[in-house]
């Protein structure tokens, strides 16, 4: 293997060669600071295009066309009291307009980057190895790509058809482990004897321990939520809530970020109900794709969390049909009085996404919040990844129908409680932590002494996102290297 030197020299060359710049997490967090030239140039690319300077495009604050868009507010939509059943207000930032139609294109840059530009990652020798149970492979792939760098996915079998087709689509080398959404460990053996038949030439990006992958969102995700409240609150308001799944624990790193604005806020990170994993040490299978389970990931802050609740995910996957079969959209319509302009907006929320807002009304009514409070969530992905789920729907329980609907919407959606739901103790939270172990102490060759210091250094995670100034300086000296950002000056 080449030295770093070499490695560093080989990355400059390649985004040299192919015209790659880098953006900053700033410029991601702030599209103003992008340079005019660079955004002139996006006016003429698709957003989805596997055009390098698309990465500029990873940012909730792309307008929302499919070609040519520039740049304005976060993307969000408030959820009213008509479709939610409760007083407070529900608002949640919206994933479809990230290119692949995802934050995960976030998600992912942070790991591979902070490689390239360090040395660590040789585009012409080595490829992304991205495991994943959504969404996470294809923002890997759709990166790799962009970035000059040969890809793999590993993912579970019983993943949507859509994510196999696109990620074939984009050239990746795909493998399809046994199982389905909460088969993580399945990946994870995969990914063990891949590394042991190619052993350097392939570099494992696992989104479940790369800190990459929450510093994005601690840098980019929590900013965003920070702007949509104080663009959207009254006098009275105030920032209540977060609720997101936990899945590689990612997102929730923009629950580290807000906690330092907004103390009093309340974290709730959601699971499946049939893989109970930290609300009661539990395993099964599920459907909500996208939040694998089975394990804790080792970048979630456990103890700036409040709260674990269960998902269901039957009634989840009726929601999903209530808000895009015809009969549903009508009922909600004529009969629940949700306004035709939002009705005909839900098919901007995937199946994990319905999870989250099904999340946010369960932490709304368990503190029994009214119109002063505000819960923020994301719309992790849109129904573009899910048609085929719901023609399965259709197979397995007959056509959507009026009383369908109407017993979805009062007993699923309005009708949701607060069981299956964990106000931590301080003692609850040690006993999630202490999950980590059988993961990452035993599997993964992790050690104790940080397992321990994630829980008891108060500093740890502090240090752990202040990385991301020293990242945007190195991405800026790595730009310098290559000389293309001065075509754009």
């Amino acid at each position: 293997m080449n030295t770093q030197e070499e490695i560093l020299a080989n990355t400059v060359q390649r985004c040299r060669e192919r015209h790659i710049i880098i953006p900053t997490y700033k410029q991601m967090r702030n599209p103003d600071l992008i340079p005019g030239k660079i955004k002139d140039k996006l006016k003429n690319i698709g957003l989805w295009d596997l055009n390098s300077l698309n990465m500029f495009r990873i940012s909730w604050k792309n307008e929302t066309v499919e070609y040519g868009g520039g740049f304005g507010n976060v993307n969000y939509i408030e959820i009213p009291k008509e479709l939610t059943g409760v007083k407070a207000r529900i608002i949640m930032l919206i994933g479809k307009f990230f290119p692949t139609g995802t934050h995960k294109v976030g998600a992912t840059f942070g790991p591979l980057v902070e490689k390239l530009v360090t040395g660590r990652f040789d585009p012409t020798k080595q490829k992304a190895l991205w495991p994943s149970t959504g969404n996470y492979c294809r923002g890997g792939a759709y990166d790799s790509c962009l970035l000059g760098c040969n890809s793999i996915a590993v993912l579970p079998e019983g993943m949507s058809k859509e994510r196999f087709d696109w990620l074939h689509k984009v050239g990746a080398e795909v493998f399809a482990t046994p199982g389905s959404e909460s088969n993580v460990k399945e990946i994870y053996d995969k990914v063990k004897e891949l590394k042991a038949e190619r052993g350097d030439e392939i570099v494992n990006l696992n989104q479940f321990e790369e800190i990459g992958n929450a510093l994005w969102h601690y840098a980019v995700t929590g900013p965003a939520m920070e702007e949509v409240f104080n663009s959207e609150k009254t006098e009275s308001n105030r920032f209540s809530g977060l609720f997101l799944t936990q899945g590689s624990a990612g997102t929730l790193g923009s629950a580290d970020y807000l906690r330092e604005k907004f103390p009093l806020l309340k974290v709730c990170a959601g699971e499946a109900l049939q893989c109970p994993t930290l609300l009661y040490n539990g395993y099964g299978a599920h459907r909500i794709e996208g939040i694998g389970d089975k394990h804790v990931p080792w970048i979630h802050n456990i103890r700036n969390m409040d709260l674990v609740a269960g998902i269901d995910d039957e009634p989840n996957m009726r929601i999903m049909r209530l808000f895009n079969e015809p009969a549903g959209k009508e009922f909600l319509i004529k009969e629940a009085g949700v306004e035709k302009e939002l009705v005909n907006k839900l098919d901007l929320f995937g199946i994990s996404s319905i999870a989250n807002l099904m999340g946010s009304i369960k932490l709304a009514t368990y503190y029994e919040m009214n119109e002063n409070d505000v819960v923020i969530t994301v719309a992790t992905d849109s129904m573009d990844m899910y048609q085929s789920r719901m023609a399965e729907e259709t197979e397995r329980l007959g056509e959507f129908d009026n009383k369908k609907a109407a017993v979805t919407f009062e007993a699923d959606l309005c009708g949701l409680g607060t069981d299956h739901l964990i106000e931590m103790t301080y003692y609850e939270k040690r006993r999630m932590h202490n999950l980590k172990y059988f993961t990452w102490i035993e599997q993964q060759g992790k050690t104790v002494e940080e397992l321990d210091a994630q829980w008891y250094d108060e500093n740890y995670w502090k240090s752990q996102y202040a990385k991301v100034n020293e990242w945007d300086e190195e991405i800026m000296e790595f730009n310098e290297k290559t000389g293309i950002l001065k075509d754009y000056e």
